[in-house]
């Protein structure tokens, strides 16, 4: 699998510029079988109130933006995961979509809302899935879910090889040095795809982070910069989930041991 991400600034409330800007950024990526884009790539994130966010959401059923995406993956005969802000009927889904020729193939909605999203969005209700195709299996996580584990584990559990991980990241560094340890200890890729820009004081933080099953740094973005950068993923790499050559990190597991995990 040839993946990697396209970090950039969407335009807050203004979808026509954030389209034009993202149409010329994807016609320069370099050629992908997968590539993840920030979270809220279809709206910008620092909404001044709610009803902002509403009227800068669509729904995935007829959306000018997803059907960028599909036009650039029907062209490409590739795939893109990207952060979505979803309207469905009056409810706000801070979500993530996975296109690919064919339209849309599924979403993920966040779980873990990040301080005044929790004043907009709900929590997202359709767990983690795992879609299967043809480039490998695709999980997708947004932004603060990178600090919570048991997401992580679920996806890997799920057979996934690759987790793309939208964002739209505003703390320093923290999840970019999150990243690779949960590669590491899930033994898959991951993506993490962040945005650029200041919105109404709001920095985000770039470095745009792509780490392999073994939790090296293949790749860090800088911080201020749009860019693109596409990598080869062995996915066998990601299939084996042997430690040391009597340790399979799923193998020995002891659910029975982890019961707390649910009353606590």
């Amino acid at each position: 699998m040839k993946a990697g991400f396209v970090q950039f600034t969407p335009e807050l409330c203004n979808l026509e510029a954030t389209l034009n800007r993202l149409a010329k950024l994807l016609k320069e990526a370099p050629a992908a079988d997968l590539l993840v884009l920030p979270e809220l790539s279809n709206s910008g994130y620092n909404f001044p109130t709610r009803n902002h966010a509403f009227d800068a959401a669509e729904e995935v059923g007829d959306s000018r933006f997803i059907t960028l995406l599909h036009d650039h993956c029907r062209r490409t005969n590739s795939y893109i995961a990207s952060g979505f802000n979803e309207r469905e009927g009056f409810k706000l889904f801070n979500s993530a979509v996975l296109v690919g020729p064919g339209g849309l193939i599924g979403k993920y909605r966040k779980i873990h809302l990040f301080y005044n999203e929790k004043d907009i969005y709900s929590a997202g209700d359709l767990g983690v899935p795992v879609f299967e195709t043809p480039i490998g299996k695709i999980a997708m996580l947004i932004c603060f879910d990178w600090i919570f584990p048991e997401v992580w584990r679920i996806a890997a559990l799920k057979g996934a090889d690759v987790v793309c991980h939208c964002s739209a990241l505003v703390l320093p560094g923290f999840a970019q040095r999150s990243v690779p340890i949960h590669a590491l200890i899930n033994h898959y890729y991951v993506i993490t795809a962040n945005r650029t820009g200041t919105e109404h004081g709001l920095t985000f933080t770039g470095m745009s982070t792509v780490a392999s099953p073994k939790g090296d740094v293949i790749y860090q973005a800088a911080a201020e910069t749009a860019e693109s950068m596409v990598f080869d993923f062995d996915l066998d790499l990601a299939r084996n989930k042997m430690i040391t050559p009597r340790n399979d990190i799923m193998a020995d597991r002891r659910p029975e041991m982890y019961h707390e995990l649910l009353t606590l």
